[in-house]
């Protein structure tokens, strides 16, 4: 490893810099986009949850208020019974008896006409009128439903369409009367038009295109309000997917395509008590989410503006490092390097060491330093003076150089006559046959005017190995050492520990 290949760690620093630097701003962008991404799909829940919940309480306020008519209803059935059984009503007349018979009727919203069926099913009393109407309810479901069960309960009736001119959607309440021995007298019954829905529903706001539904349990759509399409009030839903969802779910919420509008609908639904009917708020996905895809555009927009920003800036910031390091590689380079010689200084040195011991310890390959020292260099200064000295170190750091040309390795100047020689990925017999060569090219330099005999450099190797299991500090002293002992066996050889 040259001066020029120890100073190159320079520019792998600040490539690391620029690079984490690059990874930093990289990372935060996608933490904020992260971060941002998931406090929108949050809100988006809790906007649905939120839109659920208003739903939900439109189907409980509806549930609410249903079950309070139904109520009244009821209590019209059990006057009616009570009355009809009174023994002193059946010798008044019969404006006194109707009025005693309906009196509780009158607080019904939306009824239909109340009726007394005897055990054949023919009226003997009407609400609509003091003398009762002529016909026979024997073949509706709720009469037939009470002659065969003798709860004397409320039954209440699927949804029908009224025998009047109107033809209205109805449904209707109605108990069984019983005689004192229990025996099928009659039946009580009570209809209500289901355009009570309609008013109820109008008097609720759930945007444009969002629907409150009213459909049977078997799938006939009673309501529906506001109405998207008049003839589908009657239409029967019960093969499509989301009703059969809704049926066998009960109660609940959900999203859905719609099979009609052919778009994404919040289903909220509710049975509507013991009632054969179910209540279904759908909410268009556009409008429960139109205020959170507004945040969702602005917050986008912000954040990608933040996050280029910010990306933006790491790239100034990385061109400016980029300059402020190739000045500081200038200057690192002149540290680096010892002006007499031209190689690397003891810093240098220091660090090249440490790299290549750690590089060493992970790769468990050989690493060898050699210690060289000139020898009586002090009498040869005394000799020749300082600029002879001079020229002196300066042959033997080309001659070092000459022999040591692997990247990996490093020459360096010690300190005065002394200079050091990293070994990378080289054995104890490796660096012995470098220093043997180091030794006899520097023996083999023209004579310095004068002078009887060469120039000449005494040698200490040291090596670690996962054999020996040595501390950097002391593979440095090993070299020493070594060297020491080159000096005195006599100089001018070449000794490994």
């Amino acid at each position: 490893m040259s001066v020029n290949s120890a100073n190159s760690q320079h520019p792998i620093r600040s490539t690391r810099s620029e690079r984490l630097l690059v990874l930093s701003s990289l990372l935060l962008v996608i933490a904020i986009l992260s971060i941002v991404t998931f406090l929108l799909i949050r809100e988006r829940a809790n906007a649905e949850l939120s839109a659920a919940r208003a739903a939900n309480n439109i189907v409980q306020l509806i549930d609410a208020d249903v079950l309070r008519n139904v109520e009244l209803y009821d209590v019209s059935l059990l006057g009616l019974i009570a009355a009809s059984q009174r023994e002193d009503l059946k010798s008044v007349s019969p404006a006194i008896r109707h009025l005693a018979y309906f009196d509780r009727a009158t607080a019904a919203p939306y009824k239909g006409n109340i009726l007394l069926l005897d055990n054949k099913g023919d009226v003997i009393a009407d609400s609509a009128s003091v003398e009762p109407r002529q016909g026979n309810y024997a073949d509706r479901e709720y009469f037939q439903s009470h002659v065969n069960n003798p709860d004397p309960g409320m039954f209440i009736s699927p949804p029908f369409r009224a025998r009047s001119p109107e033809q209205d959607w109805r449904i209707s309440f109605s108990r069984r009367v019983n005689g004192s021995q229990g025996e099928f007298l009659g039946v009580a019954e009570a209809a209500m038009r289901l355009s009570y829905f309609d008013q109820l529903f109008n008097s609720l706001s759930i945007g444009h295109d969002s629907t409150v539904n009213l459909i049977s349990k078997d799938g006939i759509l009673l309501a529906q309000q506001p109405r998207l399409a008049e003839e589908l009030i009657g239409k029967d839903f019960s093969s499509r997917p989301n009703f059969q969802r809704i049926v066998k779910e009960g109660n609940g919420s959900f999203t859905g395509m719609s099979s009609r509008y052919k778009d994404k609908r919040l289903y909220t639904f509710s049975k509507v008590g013991n009632l054969p009917l179910i209540v279904i708020v759908a909410l268009s996905s556009d409008e429960v989410f139109a205020a959170w895809k507004r945040t969702a555009v602005v917050v986008s927009f912000a954040t990608i503006a933040l996050c280029v920003s910010l990306l933006w800036l790491t790239w100034l910031l990385c061109r400016e490092l980029r300059r402020r390091q190739s000045a500081e590689q200038e200057l690192a380079q002149l540290a680096a390097t010892d002006p007499l010689t031209g190689l690397a200084n003891r810093r240098s040195l220091d660090q090249a060491l440490r790299h290549e011991w750690f590089r060493a310890q992970r790769s468990g390959l050989p690493l060898s330093l050699l210690m060289i020292d000139v020898d009586h260099f002090k009498a040869f200064n005394d000799r020749h003076g300082h600029q002879g000295g001079d020229d002196a170190l300066r042959w033997v750091a080309k001659v070092i150089s000459t022999h040591v040309r692997r990247p990996a390795d490093l020459v360096a100047r010690y300190g005065g006559e002394e200079f050091s020689v990293i070994l990378a990925e080289t054995d104890s017999a490796g660096a012995q046959q470098i220093a043997g060569n180091v030794r006899a090219a520097v023996e083999q330099l023209p004579l310095m005017g004068g002078d009887e005999s060469p120039i000449t450099v005494s040698i200490g190797i040291s090596t670690w190995t996962t054999a020996t299991d040595i501390s950097l500090e002391q593979l440095l002293f090993a070299a020493d050492k070594a060297l020491y002992q080159a000096k005195e066996s006599g100089r001018n050889r070449v000794v490994a520990t």
